[in-house]
């Protein structure tokens, strides 16, 4: 009688542990699950600012909200023009559903374009996005009015008259051209007292944006303000005004909110910035990307909003959910 006890308990061990195993197996993801997916490939400038790695979570959040996988990727750095172009050939090879580009040269990147209009992939670009008719959609910051407000704040801080200058990204990319263009147009038509002595390209880089900088404070030493357009060039302005022992004597208005900005605007060194939204930029590409793909009708521009941060208001919660510090 004690055997067969032992025996069937046995069998109801080996039983039990069987659907225990049956039951953790279907807990586990299914790899082929996730291949059996619409694919979505996400190529941005770049990974060297604080602002892409939140691009990317906004991006991941909606592949998880619309049941798609994606890849994102992007150069080294903002100034690799064949990198990026190299990625939209390499991420057509994989016959996406829909492609997100922030183009880094819209010129460059014209025959990838052409390939995936030809093969019905919809394109849509985002932060910069792409100067193409080939692309359905934008979802991207209003660079133009951003640049803008920048401009006004600027004026206001140095009185509205005398030298300022510019630091910019670059001068191929839509961003670069319209936060340049932005700037540039509302100071001249403007503030007739107010003279721009120069307009430098850092390519985003710390370094280089600010040996632009310390450049033209050399050759200008009555320089009033510098704006720096996106997170490197602000960074590397400011790092020369500290550097050159220009602060609070040069005011510095910036775009978007890397940690050394955000340290400099609570300190009062920089008076302040233009701040985007990268994650909802991330999140509505994709959002948008699945959509096209599907053949419902998208919005050709999605703004995606921005904001004027200073020392002021940098601690409100409002402006601190769009900072990526």
């Amino acid at each position: 009688m004690k055997r067969k006890f032992l025996a069937l308990l046995t069998i109801v061990c080996i039983m039990g542990a069987g659907l225990v195993g049956c039951g953790t197996m279907q807990d586990q993801k299914d790899p082929m699950d996730e291949m059996k997916k619409p694919y979505i490939a996400v190529i941005a400038k770049g990974f060297q600012h604080k602002f892409w790695q939140t691009v990317r979570e906004g991006a991941e959040q909606a592949a998880k909200d619309f049941g798609v996988t994606i890849t994102y990727e992007g150069p080294d750095t903002e100034a690799q023009i064949d990198k990026q172009v190299e990625m939209l050939d390499a991420a057509l090879a994989k016959n996406p559903v829909a492609i997100c580009l922030a183009a880094l040269d819209s010129r460059a990147v014209v025959s990838g374009l052409e390939k995936a209009k030809e093969r019905n992939i919809p394109v849509v670009g985002f932060d910069s996005g792409v100067e193409s008719e080939t692309v359905v959609a934008t979802a991207a910051t209003d660079n133009i009015a951003a640049a803008s407000l920048a401009a006004d704040k600027l004026a206001e801080a140095i009185g509205k008259e005398g030298k300022i200058a510019m630091v910019v990204h670059d001068q191929v990319s839509t961003t670069g051209k319209a936060r340049r263009d932005g700037f540039k147009n509302r100071i001249e038509s403007a503030y007739p007292n107010i003279k721009i002595v120069d307009i430098q390209y850092g390519e985003g880089d710390h370094t280089k944006s600010a040996d632009a900088a310390k450049a033209i404070m050399t050759a200008h030493p009555d320089l009033k303000g510098i704006y720096g357009a996106n997170e490197g060039s602000a960074i590397g302005v400011m790092l020369a005004v500290e550097e050159l022992d220009k602060v609070g004597k040069i005011k510095v208005v910036g775009f978007d909110s890397g940690k050394k900005q955000v340290d400099s605007i609570r300190s009062g060194n920089m008076l302040g910035a233009v701040t985007q939204n990268p994650y909802q930029i991330g999140y509505k590409a994709v959002e948008t990307a699945y959509r096209a793909s599907r053949g419902e009708a998208v919005e050709k521009k999605i703004d995606t909003g921005f904001e004027w941060y200073d020392k002021n208001n940098v601690d409100k919660e409002d402006i601190k959910k769009l900072l990526y510090d």
